[in-house]
């Protein structure tokens, strides 16, 4: 609800910003068109200057949301928010000048150094105002103690309880709200006189989801990495911020880079696969481009739906449920490459020569044409042109058991086509499904536009080559 509040806080103080620095560059322009006809026009408005009204302050919301600044309010600070609001204000504005303002008749060519810099200033000033004022309250809250993140500790030893005892005593407050600890082994329970004791940390799922925890952190001792990754593992799901205690060797070592709590050392885990304004971006080019699919290549999908139909009985498309994003299911659409009932006996995975599949199924399969139906799950949301390839959860189950890191992959929507897709395509055993699962994870940690792009390029390739697996 907070959150709810904050949001349109800012939306509302983005758009005040943004209305009042368009009107007050209207005045501006009128004064100017008087310096050079030599008579005063007079203020005077029109459809166009409540149309700007309108839409100037829509797209500036719009563009501060593709750059991340409506979301994760509550942590949001002064520091960060100037730093947002001087790029934004710089690209947005030099945006409008060219789209709007270079065609004004002014005296002569200085008059649009003056209007681009009155802009830029009037925007940059109020947006700065308004943004620190709600960011400085928020900030003052958490600082206070009245609002915060709910917290759990995992692992009991001397360390978190230091560590909870430094917080705890902090004139300022970081934020975190402590609602109890879990144990990593039968001796860490040093803090049970200061936290409530939750049992163990492999009922992590179930204590975050009964006591909604936002941030986690690690006390773990140097012998317990095995541990550490399957606490890792059972976070993998899960939206909260991770924070690990260091021990003396992280901070000799200086393999890690620290950050301060207002005093408290803690190792933050960077759980940003990309930049807001990056995912965005990569949103509207999936909507984009699988709409422009779709329609070019229409005529295609009809050709195919009709020897699909003409070669073998049965349906024209294949339905089968896949796990997505957060490990929602989702029913994936492809074109029926293999002869009806193909799983009768349950599930089954494909492979060169599977007599399951139809004659104009290989071709399909080669061409990866049997695919083409799932632009439409791209525009659903379900899925992206570039992730990993989605699962069944019979196969997830497996995978995970051999690769609990599997779980990562669920961070993010599946895609059409995947780096782990142009290195093996269809996987015809667990072995091969864990061998692809690397370069998945390997997307994962090196996401970007530029790699997106590189991956639908080599996709390309194949379809063309009809080289697929």
């Amino acid at each position: 609800m907070k959150n709810k509040g904050i949001i349109f806080s800012y939306v509302a103080a983005d758009w005040i910003a943004a209305a009042s620095a368009w009107t007050s560059l209207y005045v501006l322009r009128k004064k100017f068109e008087a310096i050079k006809y030599g008579y005063d026009l007079g203020f005077h408005t029109d459809t166009n200057f409540f149309a700007a009204l309108i839409f100037i302050p829509l797209g500036w919301i719009c563009f501060y949301a593709m750059w991340g600044m409506y979301s994760d309010v509550l942590r949001r600070h002064r520091l960060r928010e100037i730093g947002q609001i001087l790029a934004t204000s710089l690209i947005g504005n030099t945006v409008i000048f060219f789209l709007f303002l270079l065609d004004d008749e002014l005296p002569n060519y200085n008059y649009y150094y003056t209007t681009f810099g009155f802009l830029l200033l009037v925007h940059l000033g109020l947006t700065l105002i308004l943004r620190i004022t709600i960011t400085s309250r928020t900030v003052k809250k958490i600082q206070s103690r009245k609002w915060g993140f709910p917290t759990l500790i995992v692992g009991g030893n001397a360390r978190a309880l230091q560590l909870v005892d430094e917080i705890t005593h902090l004139k300022k407050s970081p934020g975190f709200l402590f609602k109890g600890y879990l144990k990593i082994n039968g001796a860490d329970e040093q803090l049970s006189a200061s936290l409530p004791l939750f049992g163990k940390y492999p009922s992590l799922p179930t204590i975050i989801e009964e006591h909604q925890i936002e941030e986690v952190i690690l006390s773990v001792e140097s012998g317990d990495h095995k541990e550490l990754e399957n606490i890792l593992a059972l976070l993998e799901n899960y939206n909260v911020r991770i924070n690990i205690i260091p021990d003396t060797f992280d901070i000799l070592s200086g393999n890690v880079k620290m950050t301060s709590i207002f005093g408290v050392p803690l190792i933050r885990l960077n759980t940003l696969l990309m930049p807001s304004w990056q995912f965005s971006i990569k949103r509207i080019l999936d909507i984009f481009l699988s709409a422009i699919a779709l329609l070019v290549l229409s005529p295609l999908l009809l050709i195919i739906s009709g020897l699909v139909k003409s070669t073998s009985r049965g349906t024209i498309f294949f339905f089968q449920e896949r796990i997505g994003r957060n490990g929602i299911p989702f029913q994936i659409i492809k074109f029926r490459s293999m002869f009806t009932d193909a799983e009768k006996l349950g599930p089954q995975l494909s492979s060169t020569h599977d007599s399951r599949i139809t004659k104009f199924g290989k071709f399909l399969r080669k061409t990866r044409f049997d695919e083409l139906p799932q632009f439409w799950n791209v525009l659903a949301g379900d899925m992206a042109l570039v992730g990993p390839r989605p699962e069944r959860q019979f196969y997830i189950d497996q995978i995970s058991k051999i690769n609990p890191h599997y779980q990562k992959l669920h961070r993010i929507r599946p895609g059409i086509t995947s780096w782990g897709q142009v290195k093996y395509g269809y996987a015809e055993n667990v072995e091969e499904m864990v061998q692809r699962l690397r370069y998945d994870l390997l997307y994962l940690e090196n996401m970007s536009l530029a790699m997106d792009i590189k991956i639908l390029f080599y996709t390309v390739v194949i379809v063309l080559k009809g080289s697929g697996k």
